[in-house]
């Protein structure tokens, strides 16, 4: 093979519209790729991606999960997707009691109320922007209910946590548009978590500043004002991010497939196994970051300590060795498992709320539109090396 035909390069935005011929030539001639001008390597394959996700010991997450970030040890910021175990342990115990099976089975009328709310205006008319009015609203109006965002704040918030997202040439995410939408939200719940001190309510900030956490030397604590913004931060940008791109994948993806939409309006009881489907086939976040604590030795390759590795959790859910014909959606195909809500102790936290949200939305979606099209003129991709999907999808009822 020649060497352009095997290069990946994150912030590539053809490539990036599609990547799978590339991420196919990487799993089958390079499942351990280097790329000297960005200085990482990559794991392309099912099998390599989730061992890496399972071992935290040798792939650790404290010096940064973002490409651009990487680099510096990032475990004094006290975010959980910075830490490695024993620290992110007691940690995750604590978020875990914020979003409880119970406290998310309960949000299932609430958020079919809310797609009501957000679909209806548009029943009977020939075009709307699914991503904006209603894939990027639905998501961040649940998890700013949970956190605690008052109803006249949601829209504002949302938007920073957009923008948090924006890429330049060169630099990524590391870039003053997103480094300023950045510091307002952080201003923004550092002023809730203050509010809810004072004044507790029944939402997820309250729930952090009453929480109490172990160390490994058993002396329990309180998280700091500071910790409570942070992990109020990572709550609410992932809980708005990865719905959205899930969403606005859909409206694409079933609109290029007629036939499995109609099986999902004939069928409905295949939406939870499609929304499975829909994300090994676009995974939201197809690429994590993680750094070497040891040298690795993987496909005849060395990988040495402290080098920066991409996990392409997007290309793993097209390998051809797990999956059989990767490349074909199929709303009835059956999956031991797929990894785009990670794997191991970096597991997805909020997995089982974005499953919720993807099935209660597309049960929505399919009652009122049965059928749609895609408008071509009406479609923009967001471009980072972490995230992948669409700001606007315009689609025709």
């Amino acid at each position: 093979m020649h060497a352009p035909t095997l290069n990946w390069d994150p912030y590539d935005v053809d490539l990036d519209d599609a990547p799978y011929g590339a991420w196919r030539q990487l799993r089958e001639h390079a499942p351990v790729y280097r790329n000297d001008q960005y200085d990482f390597w990559a794991l392309s394959r099912f099998d390599d991606v989730e061992a890496a996700h399972k071992d935290p010991v040798t792939y650790s997450s404290e010096r940064g999960t973002v490409l651009e970030n990487m680099g510096d040890d990032m475990s004094a910021l006290g975010m959980m997707i910075f830490l490695d175990p024993p620290a992110h342990t007691a940690l995750r115990s604590l978020v875990s009691r914020a979003l409880t099976p119970r406290r998310v089975a309960a949000l299932e009328g609430r958020i079919r109320a809310l797609c009501a709310e957000l679909l209806d205006p548009f029943v009977g008319t020939h075009r709307f922007d699914y991503v904006q009015q209603f894939a990027a609203q639905l998501p961040s109006r649940v998890i700013s209910s949970l956190v605690g965002v008052p109803p006249e704040d949601q829209e504002r918030q949302r938007r920073l946590v957009d923008t948090m997202f924006h890429i330049e040439p060169g630099v990524g995410t590391m870039n003053e548009t997103a480094a300023t939408a950045g510091l307002e939200l952080i201003t923004y719940l550092s002023e809730l978590v203050e509010t809810r001190t004072a004044d507790p309510r029944d939402d997820m900030v309250s729930d952090l500043i009453r929480a109490e956490v172990t160390a490994a030397d058993g002396y329990r604590r309180r998280l700091t004002p500071d910790e409570c913004t942070r992990f109020a931060l990572l709550l609410y940008s992932a809980g708005t991010e990865t719905v959205a791109k899930l969403l606005g994948n859909a409206a694409v993806v079933l609109s290029a497939h007629p036939d499995a939409r109609a099986d999902l309006v004939a069928h409905p009881e295949l939406i939870p196994n499609a929304v499975e489907e829909l994300l090994r086939f676009e995974a939201p976040s197809p690429v994590q970051g993680r750094w070497t604590t040891r040298a690795v030795s993987l496909h005849g390759v060395d990988i040495p300590k402290d080098a920066k590795v991409l996990l392409l959790t997007g290309s793993a859910g097209r390998d051809e060795r797990a999956f059989p014909d990767p490349d074909r959606f199929d709303v009835r195909r059956h999956m031991q498992h797929h990894l785009s809500f990670g794997y191991g102790v970096h597991f997805c936290l909020g997995a089982a709320l974005a499953r919720l949200e993807g099935r209660v939305a597309l049960e929505e979606t399919l009652q009122r539109f049965p059928i749609w099209e895609v408008d071509p003129a009406g479609v923009t991709r967001v471009h980072t090396s972490t995230v992948r999907g669409y700001r606007e999808v315009a689609i025709l009822v």
